[in-house]
């Protein structure tokens, strides 16, 4: 949170301090003659008043971008709010933005690369923590010449938020490259690097390496060494040696560790330290087990397998390495990795050694499996919206998914519908594109851990090592909640939502049977089930009042949606007048339609966090 100063010039600006000092956490009022006294107490300084007051006040005090706070000039009318001073790393113009929103006032911002639309590369170290393996003053001259345009190769080897925001907003002089080798000194200006991996490119060329912070060590430790202080030093060396640079946000070891006084100068140094048992490290497959460490902690490898589960069952990049008094190994999460990442990893030329790494994604490519949502193409989510433009191959469910959904891919891109294809076809399909390091999405209805049919495709990369991921989707039954304009749970009336099937071709279990579901009488979304729906009208009835509402939902959001409303004891005759098909969500309940009981959130007379009640 910002500590933020204000200095009100004149009489003319109280209103203003008043209403940030209402509005915005953590400020004190400050005179101007006490501003150079407070220079380093304070994040941000706020003058109200005129912009050369402010610059007169402020100079003899500025000394460097990397350390000078925040310095924000607003008129006494609050017409206009001015970013002075430290407009990227200090977050000035973060805070413009911020103000002239809360004021409705003109955000003056004249930072190049703000009003190029450009990206602010100095505020990548902050805003997605990743420190600058480039000397300050290299990123100077690099910053120099990416917001004059000059011809930047871009090389990404990791996935996170930051990497996911360049490919997004990439500009026009900016092209991605797949391999060091690429950054031709006769075709670029700059190398923009985003990799924890150590890289060098040819002299004449700018280079600004950002190093993201996604990698996980697990450790051994010998019995309280006495040495402690120089563990981490030693370990970040012997890992460079590698060729990877420090990036490690999480150290993962054995839990009879944890109150080793080298955890304590990690927890120090702000890292995060996970414990695992004995059991827990014991059940990873390693490629360096132990029968020494076995027989005194209980498991055959503590460093190896601490990466592994550290990272989320990832990519061993760097096996077990040994020093005086410890063991140490590297891995990468997979859902992070990009194409050829690391390269060396599968044999291909590099200038990395061979990590000889243990998991899957072995071969570069990655599949995500994206929830559409119930249809309307822009209710599918952002993510997964950018995960199709981004798509070597589309999979989509063709029989239940619209084809409009996937007509954002990119030119080349491969798009098929598996309605065709069964299961063994989708996945020969995947493995194919994988093993040639594609970036695949296979394209579910709705939510696709929801009656989405993936478990046995997830089985299958499992068996082969295969990266993948799950994004999430609206699924219908909030589709029909939303079309409904209904609220699926009324206070003191309803408090569940059950979500199910009736029993067709596939079996249910004994005990989730509809009419031992039905007995809550809750809100009941029914999927999959208007072939049988006589059968579920028969068992509801038997909890059910026959008066109850009931809703059948065809093709929710689908330009074709219909939706009928009526009462249980005539849903089967509503399905069967209507010809509706297998699309249909049918949901039962007192929910529908309801307009009564009132939440307890917004009585005036309930307090909770963010507000005191009424007596």
């Amino acid at each position: 949170m910002q500590k933020i100063a204000i200095i009100q010039i004149s009489e003319a600006g109280a209103s203003i301090a008043a209403t940030l000092q209402e509005k915005l956490s953590d400020t004190a009022i400050v005179s101007r003659n006490a501003v150079a006294t407070h220079w380093q107490d304070y994040d941000a300084f706020i003058f109200i008043g005129a912009m050369g007051i402010c610059v007169r006040t402020i100079a003899p005090l500025v000394a460097d971008k990397h350390t000078d706070p925040a310095v924000v000039c607003i008129d006494s009318l609050g017409q206009n709010v001015i970013s002075v001073l430290s407009g990227h790393i200090g977050g000035a113009n973060d805070l413009t933005r911020e103000l002239s929103a809360l004021l409705s006032a003109h955000e003056v911002i004249t930072t190049q690369s703000d009003c190029a639309g450009l990206w602010a590369l100095d505020t990548f170290r902050k805003r997605f923590n990743w420190p600058v393996a480039s000397e300050i003053e290299d990123m100077n001259d690099c910053i120099f010449a990416f917001v004059n345009r000059k011809p930047t190769a871009l090389l990404l080897e990791a996935r996170d938020e930051g990497t996911d925001y360049l490919e997004a907003t990439k500009p026009d002089h900016v092209t991605i490259i797949h391999d060091i080798g690429e950054a031709d000194p006769n075709k670029y200006d700059l190398v923009i690097i985003v990799s924890p991996f150590i890289r060098s490119v040819p002299a004449g060329i700018r280079l600004l390496h950002f190093v993201p912070m996604i990698g996980t060590i697990g450790f051994g430790l010998a019995h309280h060494p006495a040495d402690y202080m120089s563990i981490h030093d030693e370990i970040d060396e012997a890992i460079a040696q590698q060729g990877i640079l420090p990036c490690a946000h999480r150290y993962c070891t054995i839990d009879v560790k944890q109150d080793e006084p080298f955890v304590q100068l990690l927890k120090e140094k702000g890292k995060e330290v996970v414990f695992f048992t004995s059991e827990e490290l014991s059940q990873i497959d390693v490629p360096n087990p132990s029968a020494t460490v076995e027989k005194h902690v209980g498991t055959p490898s503590v460093c190896e397998a601490a990466a592994i589960l550290g990272s989320n069952h990832g990519q061993l990049v760097v096996t077990k390495l040994k020093g005086k008094n410890w063991t140490a190994a590297l891995g990468l999460p997979q859902p992070l990795r990009r194409r050829g990442v690391p390269q060396g990893l599968d044999g291909c030329s590099s200038d990395l050694p061979s990590f000889g790494g243990v998991g899957g994604g072995s071969r570069g490519g990655f599949i995500e499996i994206v929830g559409a949502g119930p249809g309307d193409p822009d209710l599918i989510s952002v993510r997964g919206r950018k995960m199709l433009e981004r798509a070597d191959l589309i999979l989509y469910a063709g029989s239940l998914v619209p084809k409009a959904l996937t007509e954002c891919h990119k030119p080349g891109a491969v798009v098929r519908s598996s309605a065709d294809m069964n299961l063994d076809e989708q996945c020969a399909l995947m493995k194919e594109h994988y093993n040639q390091g594609h970036f695949i999405v296979r394209l579910h209805t709705g939510d696709p851990c929801i009656f989405g049919a993936i478990q046995e495709q997830m089985a299958f990369f499992d068996r082969e090592g295969m990266a993948y991921h799950i994004t999430p989707g609206i699924s219908s039954f909030l589709a029909a909640a939303a079309e409904l304009q209904s609220q699926f749970t009324i206070p003191e009336r309803c408090q569940t939502i059950i979500l199910t099937r009736g029993e067709g071709r596939t079996p249910m279990p004994e005990k989730e049977q509809l009419h031992l579901l039905a007995r809550s009488q809750s809100t009941m979304c029914i999927f999959l089930s208007a072939a049988i729906v006589d059968d579920v009208q028969r068992q509801l009835l038997q909890e059910y009042p026959a008066d109850t509402p009931v809703a059948a939902c065809y093709h929710l959001t689908w330009p074709d949606q219909k939706i009928f409303r009526g009462q249980l004891k005539d849903l089967a005759r509503i399905v069967h007048d209507n010809h509706l098909t297998l699309t249909t969500m049918l949901v039962v309940g007192e929910a529908i339609d309801n307009r009564q009981g009132l939440s307890e959130l917004y009585n005036k007379h309930f307090t909770h966090l963010f507000r005191e009640g009424e007596a």
